[in-house]
């Protein structure tokens, strides 16, 4: 995961998008201030720190690689080369190790190498990086193809722009299955109804009728997703060909929005008028957790050299088990459980509540 910001002076930032950065990317902050090139070091939900007019270079990390703490939030000092900075959003298997981030381990041989040999070296990795050069005040981005630009601001992932509004009501609400997979990362609006009735069917799996006026009002979980999410939607949906996403109102908090949902055209002539229900339920029960933010002030912290982070150990008595699948989770010796099953990740977090 990760995300940099990169925004000029006189470019706007959303303060919803650096809330959502801090959001699904909680283990630390990390500044380039372009107009002096001073570099400070903030917790995540510091965000408030650049909701400011001043141009900036700013990372917000997810751990996978390396402690979560202070010296590990890039950027990084390239080796001995102490003008150069470095930071990178994705993984770079066989870099870094419990203690040190893959990023620092690979600024740190980018430190012994030209710096005109660079953009060639890191073409070949699937991950996106911004260098700084604080004595000739500038900056580079590599492998540029991959970031998005937005409102005049480059952003090396799209999750943090959650602009499009979904309104869900089977296996993505909130809590089961699918929403694990798809939607952990997506800003929950709430739990709503759709302002006309429509018949809700359940028959093995959910599907939603576009016969507006008939069955009832249906319960959905209302989320705010990127535009990668959406198409990963589409995708597990079968839209436009299987099911069939379109727009719709929702009453959500007092208010009505505008929400995609998908509809399943392909029973239509089947309904009997009559089997539909007001909302779908799960054959079991897991419990509902508190939101990550509200989970990290209960877990037991620590402090790596003065840092306040949180750390914790994961039980070894047992395997954890997969939310989605139900076979064993394997630690990846970092902060990050793998599924051989559905080959699903999980952070620890996740695996806690569910344990």
């Amino acid at each position: 995961m990760c995300v940099i910001i990169i925004k000029q002076k006189g470019k706007d930032v959303p303060r919803e998008v650096l809330k959502t950065s801090a959001r699904i990317n909680p283990h630390g902050l990390g500044i380039v201030w372009l107009d002096t090139f001073e570099v400070t070091y903030h917790k995540s939900k510091e965000y408030s720190t650049l909701d400011t007019d001043r141009p900036y270079i700013a990372h917000f990390r997810y751990a996978t690689i390396g402690k979560v703490c202070k010296e590990n939030t890039h950027p990084f000092v390239c080796g001995k080369n102490k003008d150069e900075l470095f930071m990178m959003n994705g993984t770079i298997n066989g870099y870094g190790n419990q203690k040190m981030t893959d990023t620092e381990d690979l600024a740190i041989k980018l430190g012994d190498t030209p710096r005109h040999t660079w953009k060639q070296s890191l073409a070949k990795f699937e991950a996106r990086f911004v260098a700084i050069n604080t004595r000739n005040r500038s900056f580079q981005i590599f492998n540029k193809e991959l970031f998005t630009y937005r409102d005049g601001v480059w952003y090396s992932k799209d999750n943090v722009l959650q602009s499009n509004v979904v309104a869900v009501y089977g296996t993505l609400k909130k809590g089961f299955g699918n929403y694990y997979s798809y939607l952990r990362n997506a800003k929950h609006l709430g739990r709503g109804l759709t302002k006309d009735k429509y018949p809700l069917i359940v028959q093995g799996l959910p599907y939603l009728i576009e016969k507006k006026g008939k069955g009832t009002n249906v319960k959905v979980d209302v989320f705010k997703v990127d535009n990668t999410t959406m198409r990963k939607l589409d995708a597990l949906e079968g839209h436009p060909n299987w099911y069939v996403r379109k727009q719709i109102p929702i009453r959500l908090n007092g208010k009505v929005v505008t929400a995609w949902i998908y509809f399943n055209p392909r029973e239509e002539n089947s309904w009997n008028g009559s089997n539909h229900v007001k909302s779908y339920e799960r054959p079991y029960t897991l419990p509902i957790y508190q939101e990550v933010e509200d989970v990290q002030e209960i877990i037991e912290e620590q402090t790596c050299t003065q840092y306040d982070m949180f750390d914790y150990e994961f039980p070894t008595e047992e395997s954890p088990i997969c939310v989605d699948c139900f076979h064993d989770l394997q630690h990846d010796g970092f902060a990050n459980y793998h599924c051989s099953g559905c080959d699903g990740w999980f952070t620890e977090e996740e695996v806690l509540r569910f344990s």
